[in-house]
């Protein structure tokens, strides 16, 4: 463990860690010292129909002295009920281990019987919540702000400032979390229980929507799964199992105002059904799929209301395409509907779908996530992800735009020459709430030199191509 007094050296020895496949991150440019945690500059720009005004933020505060060590490990509260402090406490300490302690000791930082407690009481909550969340004009007030959150992706330290940046969530803050905590970056397991945290102590005011990789194949593909099993050793299967099971509680898509549509991917397919013969004296209804895109339309509220949500990998053919629709499509800038054929499951729409959508619903403006700078740069004709986020549609009704919150992302990537990309999130205002308010920002450094939990040279790039017979449950 280290020192206080020397964070920079000792911590690149000791967090290179003797995982197969060893690769040394490529990092950008660092700033000078740990203690300069939160000294990157965040650049605000606000939107119109018109054009994207972009304003610079006032100079940085000169950085805080730095905490001292945290109390470790970290206890579930006494009586149980988690406070403001407490969480507090959690970030330091996730922050702080991140630096100090190789990831096998992990669990002198936060004990399995805590993560137990935490995950438990999070997903009571979760599984509770219905498929499409509402954070209704009654509960938003004149003072009420609403941050919407792209991918993160296990950078920690960039969720940290992120929050730091935001305002962190309160009685007037609330917050949308639009899925991927997880995989390809190193911390996905302390950002996922870091918002849990947040959920179980503001239950109304931070809402977590599940993404793609809040899933069986993505975590085994994508590291999330190794990153549990190096952190808890011979626990790390029951850390696994735990974590899976709050993935499927996770809401697909919130509402925000009556106003603002929110999910990972996007928008979503009807189900055309006809009557079938009665089994064992229960009604059933015979799902009819036609992958034919001539027969594809919208879903309805109604029809994501009753989707089953609770499938460790949402299926790309058969009778429960709502889920996967909702995290894995893509817009684009061809009209219609159709299977998203480069992912192999979901679909895409463009600008026209994008309209009746808005529409019909009486939405305004859609925030999706799922794309980041490797994925954009093969979509034709929408924009690249430099600023951390897009307008992909603007149409008659209101809009369609992309955020993504991972800055400088992958985390591992195999070329010196790296994206650089800014991550965003989005405020959204009263009255309507319904004008998106951009916030970029800079990818926290340096990053503490780990090595990645998946051969990130050789996987498959932006989730395309996948081996979609291995997400088949074994039966």
């Amino acid at each position: 463990m280290l020192s206080d007094s020397d964070p920079t050296t000792s911590s690149n020895s000791l967090l290179q860690t003797p995982l197969p496949s060893p690769a040394p991150e490529q990092r950008p440019p660092t700033v000078s010292s740990d203690e300069d945690f939160f000294s990157s500059a965040s650049v605000a720009s606000s939107s119109s129909s018109e054009d994207i005004q972009h304003q610079s933020s006032p100079p940085p505060p000169p950085p805080a002295p730095p905490r001292p060590p945290p109390q470790i490990p970290v206890s579930w509260p006494e009586n149980g009920t988690l406070s403001r402090e407490w969480v507090d406490d959690l970030m330091h300490a996730f922050e702080w281990a991140s630096r100090a302690v190789i990831p096998q000791e992990f669990p002198s930082v936060l004990p399995v019987e805590v993560l137990d407690r935490l995950v438990l009481a999070a997903s009571k909550i979760l599984h509770k919540e219905k498929n499409c969340v509402r954070i209704d004009g009654d509960e938003l007030g004149q003072a009420s702000r609403v941050v919407v959150v792209g991918d993160l992706h296990g950078q920690l330290h960039d969720l940290l400032f992120l929050l730091k940046d935001a305002g962190y969530p309160g009685e007037d803050k609330f917050f949308v979390f639009n899925g991927d905590y997880v995989d390809r970056g190193a911390w996905g397991l302390e950002t996922f229980l870091l918002l849990l945290a947040w959920k179980v102590l503001l239950p109304h005011r931070v809402f977590l929507l599940r993404g793609n990789h809040e899933s069986k194949y993505c975590t085994s593909v994508y590291g999330f799964e190794k990153e549990v099993l190096v952190k808890y050793g011979d626990r790390g299967k029951h850390v696994y199992r735990k974590c899976l099971g709050c993935f499927e509680g996770l809401p697909l898509a919130s509402i925000i105002a009556g106003h603002v549509y929110t999910a990972h991917g996007g928008l979503f397919r009807s189900i055309p059904s006809t009557p079938s013969k009665r089994y064992k004296g229960k009604k059933n209804r015979k799902v009819v799929i036609n992958s034919d895109s001539n027969s594809l339309s919208l879903g309805s509220f109604e029809e994501l209301s009753t989707a089953r949500r609770s499938v460790l990998d949402p299926p790309w053919e058969g009778q429960n395409l709502i889920p996967g629709d909702v995290l894995w499509s893509d817009p684009s800038m061809s009209p219609g509907l159709s299977p998203n054929k480069e992912r192999g499951i979901g679909l895409l729409w463009g600008p026209d779908c994008t309209e009746d959508f808005l529409k019909k619903f009486g939405l305004k403006l859609i925030i999706r996530s799922h794309e980041g700078p490797d994925a954009r740069e093969k979509r034709p004709g929408l924009s690249g992800m430099d600023e951390g986020y897009t307008i992909d549609h603007v149409v008659d009704s209101g809009k369609l735009i992309t955020v993504f919150s991972a800055p400088d992302y992958p985390q591992f990537q195999a070329t010196d020459d790296r994206y650089r990309n800014k991550g965003a999130y989005v405020i959204l205002e009263p009255p309507h709430f319904d004008t998106p308010v951009f916030h970029s920002f800079d990818a926290i450094t340096p990053r503490p030199l780990v090595n990645p939990y998946y051969d990130y040279e050789d996987v498959i790039d932006s989730d395309e191509e996948l081996d979609l017979a291995s997400m088949v449950p074994a039966t």
